[in-house]
């Protein structure tokens, strides 16, 4: 199994922006096949949804680091790790920014970008995006589809009911031909459908603390992603997954390592990353942590 780590990016580990290279350069000496950064705008006084099914918000959320920002600082401090997004909130964002600030990353990183996508939860983060949350949907599939014509033949141009790009010359290239393989997350009928007829690859999570990690938790959803890939016309052993493991609850490295180990035994993950921000409080803590997964691991 490949195992990959979050950047420092949220609470205390967001206060010490200047390690993040450091982070990034000794996570991946010490073996990390992938570094990963998550999209959150705001933490809510008054949140009308909490996080992951609570009435709160995480204290980590009231200090965020940019997720593209720290995905080029960790494409120029490495040379090997994957740079991913678990997940960017397609909908905030005009597809002409977003497409220039991957295509970016994966130019500085020499062609290492996995950039996954989803649509969020939070009311109050739409609100400040100044974006109707009830088009989430729709703005993502439009997002996905002026993507596609970003990185197609140059000129480029969309013409759809939520984002516009106008024709443009396009001359600046992904690294990845024709373009970086983008992941979807979301476990809705209509997100693993959307995750079969479009998607390189899927992004469920295991949450270690909260509950036993089940891994028909993703080999049952995942099975309906091929199946339905299968009806789309696709080959469905094309489509990988990417599990994030986000311990909870004061869940320690002994959890997060089961939860590891199932996932490749039992449900045939290949490819997992840990969350860190519930386990760490400093990069120096943070780096331990990644050592003694990756030595349990090997």
């Amino acid at each position: 199994m490949r195992i990959g780590f979050t950047l420092p990016q949220f609470g205390a580990m967001a206060q010490q922006s200047g390690e993040v290279a450091r982070f990034a350069a000794e996570a991946e000496r010490l073996g990390a096949a992938s570094l990963w950064v998550g999209d959150r705008l705001l933490a809510p006084v008054e949140p009308s949804v909490g996080y992951a099914g609570t009435d709160t918000i995480p204290e980590n959320f009231r200090a965020v680091l940019d997720p593209f920002a720290l995905m080029a600082v960790a494409a120029s401090a490495t040379r090997t790790a994957l740079i991913g997004s678990n997940v960017l909130n397609a909908p905030w964002y005009p597809p002409a920014l977003l497409a220039r600030q991957l295509t970016t990353v994966d130019a500085l990183s020499g062609g290492r970008l996995l950039p996954g996508f989803g649509i969020g939860w939070s009311p109050e983060e739409y609100a400040a995006a100044g974006v109707p949350m009830r088009e989430r949907g729709a703005r993502l599939d439009e997002c996905l589809d002026a993507l596609e014509a970003w990185w197609g033949p140059s000129p480029a141009a969309y013409e759809g009911r939520h984002w516009t790009v106008p024709a443009t010359h396009v001359e600046l290239r992904p690294a990845q031909r024709p373009h970086p393989p983008v992941y979807l997350g979301g476990y809705s009928p209509a997100a693993l459908d959307r995750t079969a007829r479009r998607a390189a690859g899927w992004l469920p999570v295991a949450a270690p603390g909260r509950a036993e990690f089940d891994p028909a938790s993703v080999s049952v959803p995942f099975g309906r992603v091929r199946e339905l890939a299968a009806g789309y016309g696709r080959d469905p052993e094309e489509l990988r997954v990417v599990l994030r493991v986000n311990p909870q609850g004061g869940a320690g490295l002994d959890a997060v390592l089961g939860a590891l180990r199932t996932a490749e035994r039992a449900a045939g993950v290949e490819h997992a990353f840990v969350e860190l921000m519930n386990v760490a409080e400093s990069v120096d803590a943070a780096l331990e942590c990644v050592e003694r997964v990756l030595r349990a691991a090997a």
